[in-house]
């Protein structure tokens, strides 16, 4: 590699470590704030600023060329003071230390709204699993789960699907382990294939919750569902299934976009014709000639914005021309605090991450039950439990901001922390 190249690969990794560092600041300062609104001590602050463990772990792989290469992986438990710790591990080439931390604390918020016997957990592993092969990524994931066995456990900290990983590394994680504790036990992992002890509807639960979410907010805003115009930045998991629940509601999808680019049409597109030709990452407009970027985007006429691709996307810089008058964040960290101000005093209902993507980890939760109960319930029953929660959630952090009047996303932060700060000081650890 030239000297050239090495110091722009140097400057990309410096700024993504720039941007994870920037996501976790932000999430301990509304943190702050919330604590603060609620008359918690700073006491308390500094405990939940952090998680209580932060575990990083080398990893050698044997490659299918013949050599080993060593892989850095981590694993955050925020807090366990509610009950074990949950949360989904990561393969991607950006995952670092902060970030992973950051997605930790998010899920205990998320755990918080949700109502959920847990804390939050999260885990990565800094690798490229479109450059690797079946056995080099089963390798991979067996060689995780050795690294981090001892500080997770079906009663201890129980690791979920999340960005490029799916059911089949959860199945392999879960053999894995069953291997090292020589008992059978699924209720270690969820978002496992149903053959092995996963749930029904758990493939589609992030974007269920985010439905529902929309569905809720349509209301508050006075707008018809069928008549709503819907941009979706992100055509992965929970941005295709929402593009198919959206458009057999009668909505009209105008836009979507994939990491290449943007589709925009006024008059809405034809989804089932572009789930059909979408690739296994999601990705379908290079097939197209009429591309725009993403930011172009996240700037067209809209009733509802949902950014479901990658954080930090409405800054300061663009958040004055976005047109939608509600945005439901099924992305990690989409919005900036200093956008989600400005959009806030243009009047637009912001629906947070930490409320609208809980959907995952709700069914999680359900799938961790099934396990420990032997009992399995029909993707009717887990539909209709997530949607009592979601409902449930979206009410109660509506009324929060509108009693404290501040906005969704502080409201989300109060209701979610208050369940982990009461649960650390009745246990007298402040």
């Amino acid at each position: 590699m030239s000297l050239t190249k090495t110091i722009e690969s140097l400057s990309e990794k410096q700024k993504k470590e720039k941007e994870s560092l920037d996501l976790f600041l932000s999430t301990q300062t509304v943190i702050k704030e919330a604590l603060n609104k609620l008359d918690f001590s700073n006491e308390l602050f500094e405990l939940l600023k952090e998680p209580l463990r932060m575990l990083t772990v080398r990893i050698p792989v044997k490659m299918d060329d013949g050599t080993v290469k060593v892989f850095t992986g981590y694993r955050s438990q925020h807090n366990d003071s509610v009950g074990p710790t949950k949360g989904g591990v990561r393969f991607h080439p950006d995952v670092d230390e902060e970030e992973v931390k950051a997605l930790s604390v998010w899920m205990s918020l998320k755990c918080g709204i949700a109502n959920l016997p847990f804390g939050g957990g999260k885990g990565g592993i800094r690798c490229d699993p479109r450059n690797m092969s079946f056995g080099e990524l089963e390798r991979l994931s067996r060689g995780y789960v050795r690294a981090i066995s001892q500080i997770v456990g079906p009663t201890k900290d129980i690791p979920a699907p999340d960005v490029y990983t799916n059911s089949q590394i959860m199945a392999w994680m879960m053999d894995e382990y069953s291997r090292l504790r020589e008992f059978d036990s699924p209720g270690f992992i969820t978002g496992k294939p149903l053959v092995l002890g996963g749930s029904q509807g758990r493939e589609t639960a992030t974007a269920r919750g985010v439905t529902i979410c929309i569905e809720e907010a349509v209301k508050k805003k006075n707008i018809n569902l069928q008549d709503a115009r819907i941009v979706i930045q992100g055509f992965g998991n929970a941005g295709s299934f929402l593009a198919k629940f959206m458009h057999d509601a009668g909505a009209k999808v105008v836009g979507i976009s994939d990491a290449h680019g943007a589709l925009y049409d006024s008059e809405g597109l034809d989804i089932d014709y572009l789930l059909d030709r979408r690739d296994s990452f999601g990705t379908v407009t290079p097939l197209f000639k009429n591309v725009i970027t993403n930011q172009e985007l996240l700037e067209k006429e809209c009733d509802i914005l949902v950014p479901a691709a990658i954080s930090n996307q409405i800054t300061a810089q663009n958040a004055d021309r976005i047109k939608a008058s509600i945005i439901v964040e099924a992305a990690n960290g989409p919005t900036t605090l200093e956008a989600t101000k400005i959009l806030d005093e243009k009047g637009v209902l912001l629906v947070p991450d930490i409320l609208a993507s809980a959907g995952g980890v709700t069914v999680s939760y359900f799938e961790w039950v099934q396990n420990n109960q032997g009992y399995y319930w029909s993707e009717e029953e887990v539909a209709e439990k997530l949607r009592k929660v979601m409902v449930g959630s979206f009410e109660t952090i509506y009324q929060t901001a509108q009693s404290h009047q501040v906005n969704m996303r502080l409201a989300a932060y109060m209701v979610g922390i208050r369940k982990v700060a009461e649960a650390s000081h009745y246990r007298g650890w402040v």
